[in-house]
């Protein structure tokens, strides 16, 4: 009965273990701050049954929770374009923008506001 229940416990932990590395893989990375300052670029695709599909494209600044500085290109994923002067969370991995979510600007770290707002015009 030991052995089994030990037997178990391991095999759970392996489970576990597996899942908060593929997570972390194929959907973790770095948290940059960004704000939406233009309308993005328009773009229209087609999906794979041939129906127009428009995407707004953005190219912005972003910044850690330390201030430090990149270049951020993604799609807003809607077919209109983003809010002006939204505040986004962007998870960043290899280049690629995994996700985004809006904030309000108390949720943006101190370091990173100050430089957004320095890049206002």
């Amino acid at each position: 009965m030991k052995n089994l229940l030990t037997g178990v416990v391991v095999v759970f932990g392996l489970i576990l273990g597996a899942w908060f590395a593929i997570e972390q893989v194929f959907r973790g990375g770095d948290t940059y701050y960004t704000q939406i300052t233009t309308n993005g670029e328009r773009r229209q695709f087609k999906d794979d049954a041939g129906n127009a599909v428009v995407d707004y494209y953005y190219k912005l600044p972003g910044f850690d929770a330390s201030g430090r500085k990149i270049k951020l290109g993604f799609y807003g994923s809607k077919p209109r374009p983003l809010k002006r002067n939204a505040y986004l969370k962007v998870i960043y991995h290899h280049g690629d923008v995994r996700s985004w979510e809006q904030l309000s600007e108390s949720d943006v770290p101190e370091k990173a506001l100050s430089q957004l707002k320095m890049k206002q015009p």
